[in-house]
């Protein structure tokens, strides 16, 4: 192992994560052999770099194989090894789904945080930083829309400090914002359209997929309340 290699595996494994711009990461990003070089030293020992384009962090993941491996059938999820209960994680995924989905959408049409319209020739720019178009949910909002579904005031606060400690949010004020592990560790591509129209379809004003009982009966059951997510998904990916 050269010394770069050993070197950004350690900041890693001691940090937690890096930014994209560092320069070790923007060389494991763009040179193959060093990137294979790593992969293999980490697939050694059951890990995975973990990035995504839309992220401005990468970190360090178990790889699927060695999961089942390490965790044992507690009253936590079997693939998180944050101990977060069920609403935790229904949580987590709910601060996901308001603050990753539209940042990507802004993203992909390159618009920034503050723009109040698309430039029709920002297509030819890079990708935008999570940085310049994450914008972030109000505490008060969360609190009002989902505070009954996830343990109210006192269990929602608890889990909050939590998901900040590790990472997923940071706090400024009485506004969410997005910390360096959230657009990391779902699975975007198998989790969006589970959620945008099944669980969350309420918060974003779309329709869910149609149930298999007669029309009448659906409208019948859409009684307008909160949508139900404690039996939400664990994030897909686990750091080490």
């Amino acid at each position: 192992m050269n010394d770069d290699a050993q070197i950004l595996i350690a900041r890693l494994l001691t940090h937690h994560t890096l930014r994209r711009d560092d320069k070790l990461v923007k060389r494991v990003l763009s040179d193959e052999l060093f990137r294979a070089e790593i992969d293999a030293r980490l697939l050694a020992c059951g890990l995975k770099l973990l990035d995504n384009v839309y992220a401005d962090h990468v970190t360090l993941a178990l790889t699927r194989a060695i999961e089942p491996k390490i965790f044992g059938a507690r009253d936590v999820w079997q693939n998180n090894n944050f101990g977060l209960a069920r609403d935790g994680v229904a949580l987590l995924v709910v601060l996901w789904a308001q603050i990753i989905l539209p940042k990507r959408e802004r993203q992909e049409t390159h618009q920034h945080a503050l723009d109040d319209q698309n430039d029709m020739f920002d297509k030819d720019k890079p990708l935008p930083r999570a940085e310049d178009t994450s914008i972030g949910i109000s505490y008060k909002a969360l609190l009002s829309d989902f505070g009954d579904k996830l343990g109210k005031k006192t269990r929602m606060d608890m889990n909050l400090g939590t998901l900040a400690k590790l990472g997923f949010i940071e706090r400024r004020g009485d506004f969410l914002v997005e910390g360096p592990l959230l657009d990391l560790m779902m699975d975007t591509d198998v989790l969006k359209e589970r959620i945008i129209n099944g669980a969350l379809a309420d918060v974003f004003k779309r329709p869910a997929a149609a149930p298999a009982e007669p029309a009448a009966d659906a409208a019948d059951a859409d009684d307008g309340a909160a949508p139900d997510t404690t039996d939400a998904p664990a994030p897909t990916d686990t750091p080490h």
